[in-house]
């Protein structure tokens, strides 16, 4: 049995069984009861995820994933696929969006190379799992094989695990990938049943004639792979990226260890989608950060039924709602922990 299979067999719903226990210690909080709102249902979804009643906020790890994308050469993105490595060695000198509040968030950052095509010999700090260097193009055929996928999967996997074992009690995702945009729109289209040219975005801020580029060529990808459509895992590999399948394995790798996971934004959902639809429990230890800018995000969370954390206005990716939402979901469990509660602090309950 393959470690994907035995983590998707291995993953369980969060335990309801304590949800009449924790909501009794918020509401016994000195305060009205449902008066502090989201913070409390974030409180609660994350003490059901740990199984915990009053979970204490912890050590937060950020895995920024990055993967070139053969779907680059359709003209795509309004940049170059060179800017992935150069942006990777931007993180790994602590200068991008990511890394500010990254550090912000108190959380670790660590940057992944997935399948960036650039050599990057021994650099340091960079997590070195490269499955290729760079999917193959979507428009004329599969994006990655299966087993590429299955590799990319277990690589998030194995980070989780890792993280579980150094303590790690908040995962965060994030990515960087030029064009990877194009990939995530076209799963969110197979795995949702959405049309293109309504969940198609600027990414990287490409004009009026080259969004229509952009749609056609989703579009005709979507219809040239429509034969391997066929189940979670097909799609993955034939429309997705290294990145985006790295990320889902980090949601499945969290869940599997009761860790939950904070997902960041467009690209990021998509991984975990694939996560979700490879194992649904999975969905009990996913936070959703923000609401990207991204066009279609929008559409997607309203499809999934999801309301995020945030909505800023962002569109950068590279985790940087993550890291936002992580000071949110540390901030609702100091809420549990550091208020005191009526019966401790002999402070009078409502009346009547």
């Amino acid at each position: 049995m393959t470690t994907l299979q035995q983590t998707l067999n291995s993953i369980r719903p969060a335990d309801q069984s304590l949800t009449a226990s924790i909501q009794a210690h918020l509401d016994d909080l000195t305060k009205p009861q449902g008066s502090l709102g989201r913070l409390e249902e974030i409180a609660m979804r994350y003490a059901l995820a740990t199984a915990t009643v009053k979970p204490k906020p912890g050590k937060c790890r950020i895995y920024c994933f990055a993967g070139d994308h053969g779907v680059a050469d359709e003209g795509v993105s309004a940049f170059p696929k060179e800017v992935t490595p150069q942006m990777v060695f931007n993180m790994l000198a602590g200068g991008a969006a990511i890394n500010v509040f990254a550090r912000h968030a108190g959380a670790e950052l660590k940057v992944v190379d997935m399948g960036v095509d650039y050599d990057f010999a021994n650099a340091p700090n960079l997590l070195h799992h490269k499955v290729a260097r760079g999917t193959a193009n979507i428009a004329t055929g599969p994006a990655m094989t299966k087993a590429q996928t299955i590799q990319a999967l277990e690589v998030g996997i194995a980070l989780a695990t890792q993280a579980a074992g150094e303590g790690i009690s908040l995962l965060g995702t994030g990515e960087m990938g030029i064009a990877n945009t194009t990939p995530a729109t076209a799963l969110f289209a197979a795995y949702l049943g959405l049309k293109p040219a309504t969940i198609t975005g600027r990414g990287t801020g490409v004009d009026d004639t080259r969004l229509q580029h952009k749609i056609n060529v989703i579009e005709k990808a979507i219809a040239f792979n429509k034969a391997s459509l066929t189940d979670p895992l097909s799609i993955l590999a034939t429309l997705g990226g290294f990145e985006i399948a790295g990320i889902a394995g980090l949601v499945l790798g969290g869940a599997a260890n009761r860790i939950p996971v904070v997902v960041d934004g467009f690209i990021s959902t998509a991984g975990a989608l694939a996560a979700i639809k490879l194992q649904p429990a999975a969905a009990d230890y996913v936070f959703f950060s923000h609401l990207s800018e991204e066009a279609g995000h929008r559409v997607v969370m309203k499809a999934l039924d999801i309301k995020p954390i945030l909505e800023l206005n962002m569109r950068l990716g590279e985790g940087t709602g993550g890291a936002l939402a992580m000071t949110i979901i540390q901030a609702s469990l100091k809420m549990l922990n550091e208020m005191a509660t009526f019966s401790s602090a002999h402070v009078s309950g409502k009346e009547g």
